[in-house]
């Protein structure tokens, strides 16, 4: 039964998803890292695929940008589709100057600015999103068991990608990492549906030395990323 936003019959979506904004970039990883890839959607021109890894059923769904549009998707892909496992892999604005382009990050939390938190619970609760420790502490292993490179800390997911207003230096004296736009509200929906989440990102650009890579680069590049959300997704 297809929902408003994806086109896919039961089953067809794996247990285990990767979830970057791009659909062209849920493209390349379904072609470039599964095995057997099939196409379940494109309502909106936002790609979904299903194909194996290492054997194991993974799905790659574009979700779009924001954390409104992350949101839609995650909800139906739990609720609607079953699915358990979600990695988040993304770009991210590096905003500490230990951070350097292209490097991954992985969220250990997701500060925001988002009204969505404050929505759901009022009365002065600031609820924390966080990763899903299983998943975080597998991430951190298969990093080192590929012989790269990742930084764990704390992002900020923001609802404005040209926000002049952030301030970026208090940010980096309370160790934030990097700014993003879906994190937040990736950990928020996991949490309420008691499913394991886990966001990634590769630096694209850098707000502390205005680096920034090419537009290509971020369609289909990255991969140092997408090779550590696979094995962690299929990591049991």
């Amino acid at each position: 039964m297809s929902t408003p936003h994806i086109a896919a019959n039961k089953g067809d979506i794996a247990e285990r998803i990767l979830l970057p904004g791009d659909p062209l970039r849920a493209k390349f990883i379904a072609e470039n890292f599964l095995d057997n890839p099939v196409q379940y959607t494109a309502i909106r021109n936002i790609f979904g695929y299903t194909g194996t890894y290492k054997g194991v059923p993974v799905s790659v769904q574009g979700t779009g940008m924001g954390m409104p549009s992350i949101s839609i998707y995650v909800h139906e892909l739990i609720k609607e589709y079953g699915v358990q496992k979600l990695f988040r892999v993304g770009t991210c604005g590096g905003m500490h100057p230990d951070v350097k382009l292209r490097d991954v990050l992985i969220a250990q939390a997701a500060s925001t600015d988002s009204g969505m938190v404050r929505n759901i619970f009022g009365g002065g609760i600031n609820f924390a999103p966080i990763a899903d420790y299983e998943l975080l502490s597998k991430a951190v292993a298969n990093v080192k068991k590929l012989g790269l490179r990742a930084t764990v800390g704390n992002v900020i997911s923001v609802d404005r990608f040209y926000d002049e207003e952030i301030d970026s230096e208090k940010l980096r004296s309370y160790g934030i990492l990097a700014v993003e736009m879906e994190a937040a509200a990736l950990y928020l929906l996991a949490a309420k549906f008691h499913v394991k989440a886990l966001a990634l990102f590769t630096v694209s650009d850098h707000l502390f030395n205005n680096e920034v890579v090419s537009a290509e680069e971020r369609q289909t590049g990255f991969n140092d990323m997408v090779k550590i959300a696979l094995e962690t997704a299929i990591d049991d």
